[in-house]
């Protein structure tokens, strides 16, 4: 009878595969051994795998070349970082190291890219497209690193208001972009994206307030589908409209040439996942040469802002099991040394779903239980994945220790759950490393952040 832990996974998924697989009845991720790391760092613990983070950027760089070459697409592709999924350095610095251009969301992005620039990780021709809401703060750093020289530095106005601000503080010339407000999915909570402009007000703004200002140039409409690059009428449709509205204006605005279609490629959140990314790519750059060739339009340059695409599956989180409790005939419950508010914040927040696997003891039984967080908050739990209603893993020993991890968690958490900050029932973050590659190829490990102390959190609260 086939009921141990890695009957279920094999049973259940193509495993093992490029990312995963067991030797002796202990998990590897990207052939680095976790038991390995936990005897060395324990847990509860952060890890950021920083080679997936390159690998994630030429497999995008990749897709969309060869896109445009199947279909004769005269233009080039740009692949933009989105910093707010994570602004570490050490996620920064893996990223630049593959030719990209950076796109920043508030003020103190523009700081880091002051910061990257002293270090030598960038030049003065990269292009910086700055998205947000723009604050005055946010505005005043835009129009210092114009005047710094770096040329290729792009606001993009989210609002009719922005340009007189940025005709305020900036000297000299000057190219910008707009976001265009896309409608949103039929089912979702409102109609229209709060961000960016009209449709129907683009074409009027830019002959009322760009046209004739010797200060601006437009060179870049901007637009992204809250709920992802998805292969569904409802984001051709909106693509169709904003390519269309290129078209439009490019037709009374010569210098634009570029479309940034933001993000929105997804992660793998299961092992069973199934996105056909080369597909999604080709259909992208075919629609939006056959529309301008429609149009009789040039295409458009195109940029892509990945952010959870590009960071999201370098990282995981480790967990022990230091408890087991049946609280009634039906719920067995699972403590971890750690809280999914704090430490996964999406899984309590919108219901986020990751890749869920034991570290060890594969080849024990298995059982359905449910995952419970140290914090006295209700909400602080983990009882389903993405392909099935359920959590199913090894059953406890009293001899063994068991281990789990948390895959693909690499974007967000850290800057929603609060880094280094006040933690709900002062729940201390956990240990952080980063694994990376030598020139054998030899994994590695460094220390970034140690779990958080008791002193960081007092002098916080004003003890």
């Amino acid at each position: 009878m086939k009921n141990k832990y890695i009957d279920l996974i094999e049973q259940t998924f193509e495993f093992p595969n490029d990312e995963f697989k067991v030797v002796d009845n202990e998990l590897y991720f990207n052939e680095v051994p976790l038991m390995d790391i936990i005897k060395q760092y324990g847990t509860p613990l952060k890890i950021s795998y920083l080679p997936k983070i390159s690998s994630q950027i030429q497999k995008a760089k990749r897709m969309f070349n060869v896109a445009m070459a199947k279909v004769d697409y005269q233009s080039t592709y740009n692949y933009c970082y989105c910093t707010k999924s994570s602004h570490f350095s050490f996620v920064m610095e893996e990223a630049l190291k593959n030719d990209i251009s950076i796109e920043t969301s508030s003020a103190f992005d523009i700081n880091i890219i002051n910061e990257l620039f002293l270090l030598g990780k960038i030049n003065k021709e990269r292009f910086i497209i700055c998205n947000g809401f723009k604050r005055p703060q946010y505005v005043e750093n835009i129009a210092e690193l114009l005047s710094q020289g770096f040329i290729n530095t792009i606001p993009v106005l989210d609002n009719k208001d922005e340009i007189r601000l940025l005709d305020e503080q900036i000297i000299g010339s000057c190219k910008i972009g707009i976001r265009i407000a896309a409608e949103e999915e039929p089912m979702f909570e409102f109609y229209t994206s709060r961000l960016g402009m009209r449709y129907n007000d683009i074409l009027s703004f830019y002959i009322d307030n760009i046209k004739n200002n010797p200060k601006f140039e437009l060179k870049m409409l901007h637009f992204f589908i809250n709920t992802g690059i998805k292969d569904s009428a409802y984001y051709w449709n909106e693509l169709s409209k904003c390519v269309n509205v290129y078209c439009e204006l490019k037709k009374i605005c010569p210098e634009l040439d570029s479309l940034n279609i933001g993000g929105g490629f997804p992660i793998k959140n299961n092992l069973g996942f199934n996105y056909d990314y080369e597909y999604m790519a080709e259909e992208i750059i075919a629609q939006v040469k056959n529309i301008c060739d429609q149009q009789k339009v040039t295409e458009p340059h195109i940029f892509t802002e990945f952010g959870s695409f590009t960071v999201g599956e370098s990282g995981a989180t480790l967990f022990s099991i230091i408890d087991q409790k049946q609280q009634n005939d039906r719920e067995l419950w699972n403590m971890i040394d750690g809280s999914f508010m704090t430490t996964l914040p999406d899984t309590w927040a919108i219901n986020q779903r990751y890749i869920l696997l034991a570290i060890n003891n594969w080849d024990k039984e298995y059982q359905r239980v449910f995952l419970g967080g140290l914090t006295c908050d209700s909400q602080d739990f983990y009882n389903a994945e993405a392909h099935s209603n359920a959590v199913f893993l090894p059953k406890i020993s009293q001899d063994d220790l068991q281990y789990i991890g948390f895959f693909h968690t690499g974007a967000y958490q850290e800057s929603l759950g609060g880094y280094g900050g006040i933690q709900h029932c002062l729940i201390p973050a956990p240990k952080h490393i980063i694994i990376d590659i030598d020139e054998e190829g030899e994994y590695y490990t460094k220390l970034f952040a140690k779990e958080q102390s008791h002193k960081s959190m007092l002098k916080i609260l004003g003890y």
